[in-house]
This record gives structure tokens, C-alpha cells and sequence, in this order.
């Protein structure tokens, strides 16, 4: 989401990464892993005392310039990290009440102190009104005896209203970075929080919550283990990348796409570098579907630039989740 980062008039990007630059090349790279204190300054994240405003309206009346009181809404703002002065980032209601950037750390700081994880990225999206923190956990899966799986921790937050606080658990494929958020039967892989008088306390619930985070992992472990000993033909793939992404309508140009984005999926199925190890099992099918929603899926833009910052976006924002999840439930066994 590179065209999402926030950027700074002096040059700099809200943006912070442990030592690997990101695909969107902004930010500073750090070399070791960052605790929370390193993460937030240096992704311009600290004391941005994010705060409510009352709104008014102004209006000409006869009697010249009045102003309206907006009752039940106000401006969310924030103190803005280079300038230090007032900014707006959106419109709330009386019952939202901000999560600090500090607390969002803080949260997962005390995750980190009690599990060994570190910090990965921080950073600010849409000009302050998204901000996200990442961590790598300390012990990831293999699958297989070769197929490496890290689990990070990422959490985001809004403030501007449009989203809650929420915390999500997800595994990384090394090999081809694929985000893997599936849905694992007994086991919960994110929690959300709504910006209300209580979110404090909740976040606290939210920590212990997050305590099913190893169950998560074990189960993911079990159910691609299971995967990657079952084979699966081209013809049963098929079946199951019809039913991912099943035709709306019959016409011309929507039977050329279902054959094109079936050549790229069987292609990656049989021939991509990152089958190695897998190939022909139901765990490849899967990582083949996960591999084109997030890496090869057309995205719209005119440069190659471009579009491999919106194939980014899809892993950020989790709008591929509902393809992959009903994947994983196609191809588990």
C-alpha cells in the first residue's frame, strides 16, 4: 500500500521495518529487531494525543456568519508528529473514544515481553487515519519437515472511526510471503475491539484472548500436515477454484477470465519454484489459489509499479481473506 503510507512534507514516510526493506521502499529499515519505544518513534507514530472536538456549522443569516452546533459528533484529531499542530482525521460519534497509538504498543508490548516476540513494522496509512504494528513471533511451524510457516501478530487500529481496534494472527510462507489468514476449526485468529468507553479493558480481554494463538498455529500445523500427505489431480483442483471463484454471469469476457485465471493457478500448481517440496498434494492446491489471489490476481493500474503496490494492499488490508479462507476449506482434508 505504498501509495497509502503517510509521507511527510520533509521527506520521510510514517514507516518502520526490522531489517528487510518493504516493497513499497519508504521508511527507515532498522538493523535488528525493534522494541516498542524504536518502533513507534521511528515510524512517527508517538504522542499524537489523539482527541474528540466538538463540530459546528456555519451558515449566513441575515444577521451575518452563524455558527451551528453538529450535537452527537465530533472532530477526531490528532497533534501532528512533525508539525506539532492540530490535524483532523475524520468524523465520530459520541460513543467513539480514541486507542492511543501508546496503548496500541503498549498492548502488544506486553505480548513481546512474555513470549520473546519483536517487533517487525509500525506505520501510518491514509495520512494518520490507519496505523498498524507488527510482530514476529518466536517459534513458527514446518510443514512437511521443509515448507518454513512464520506466525506473526499484526494489529490495527482506526482513528477515524471507520474500523475498530483488531488484532489478527497470521502465518507467513516464508518462501513466497503468501499472508495465510484461514479459518481453523477450534481456534481464533483475530479479535476486534470497538472504540467505546470500555476498549481499554477490552484490549486487556483481548491479550488473554490471543493466549489461543499457539492453538491457532498447532491447528494450522495439523490441518497442512494432513494437507501436504493427501495428493490432489489437476481435474480435483479445478472443482475447487470453480467453487472459489464461481461465474456471476455467462458472458464472453467472464468465461475468458475464469480460463485465464485458471491457466495462471495450474501453472503455479505444477511448475512454480514455490511448489518445491509440495507438489500434487491438496497443501499445494491451496497455496497455489493463495499464491494468485495475492501475487498474480490482476490488479488495475498503469505501471508494473503500481500494480505490484496494489497486489500489496490485497495482504495488508486482508481483502483477499474471504478467497483464501473458502480455499482452505475446499482443500483441508
Amino acid at each position: 500500500m505504498a501509495h497509502e503510507i503517510e509521507k511527510f512534507a520533509d521527506g520521510t514516510a510514517a514507516f518502520a521495518s526490522a531489517r528487510k526493506s518493504a516493497w513499497h521502499g519508504l521508511g527507515t529499515v532498522t538493523t535488528s529487531a525493534m522494541d516498542a519505544e524504536e518502533a513507534m518513534s521511528l515510524a512517527s507514530l508517538s504522542g499524537w494525543n489523539v482527541r474528540k472536538v466538538g463540530l459546528t456549522a456555519s451558515e449566513f443569516t441575515p444577521d451575518g456568519l452563524t455558527s451551528i452546533e453538529v450535537p452527537e459528533h465530533f472532530a477526531s484529531v490528532r497533534t501532528h508528529p512533525k508539525t506539532g499542530r492540530p490535524e483532523t482525521l475524520g468524523v465520530v460519534g459520541s460513543d467513539y473514544h480514541p486507542v492511543q497509538n501508546e496503548e496500541h504498543a503498549e498492548f502488544l508490548n506486553l505480548l513481546a515481553d512474555e513470549s520473546g516476540a519483536h517487533f517487525e513494522t509500525a506505520g501510518s496509512l491514509k495520512n494518520g487515519r490507519q496505523v498498524f504494528l507488527t510482530m514476529k513471533m518466536p517459534q513458527g511451524m514446518t510443514v512437511g519437515g521443509t515448507d518454513r510457516t512464520d506466525l506473526y501478530i499484526a494489529a490495527f487500529n482506526s482513528h477515524d472511526g471507520s474500523a475498530a481496534f483488531r488484532v489478527v494472527v497470521t502465518p507467513i510462507r516464508v518462501v513466497c510471503a503468501n499472508t495465510q489468514r484461514a479459518a481453523i476449526n477450534g481456534a481464533k485468529s483475530a479479535y476486534t475491539v470497538r472504540h467505546t468507553a470500555g476498549a481499554k479493558a477490552r484490549i486487556a480481554q483481548a491479550r488473554q484472548a490471543l493466549g489461543l494463538t499457539f492453538q491457532y498455529a498447532d491447528e494450522f500445523e495439523k490441518a497442512a500436515e494432513r494437507m501436504i500427505q493427501a495428493e490432489m489431480t489437476l481435474a480435483e483442483l479445478r472443482t475447487v477454484v470453480d467453487k472459489v471463484f464461481p461465474m456471476k454471469t455467462g458472458g464472453k469476457q467472464a468465461l475468458a477470465n475464469r480460463n485465464a485465471r485458471w491457466g495462471k493457478i495450474s501453472h503455479l500448481f505444477q511448475y512454480a519454484d514455490t511448489q518445491a517440496g509440495i507438489r500434487g498434494t491438496r497443501w499445494a492446491g491451496y497455496n497455489a489459489i493463495t499464491e494468485y489471489v495475492n501475487h498474480v490476481a490482476p490488479a488495475r493500474a498503469r505501471t508494473e509499479a503500481d500494480k505490484a503496490r496494489n497486489r500489496a494492499e490485497r495482504i495488508i488490508n486482508g481483502s483477499a481473506d474471504a478467497y483464501m479462507e473458502r480455499a482452505f476449506a475446499l482443500t483441508t482434508v
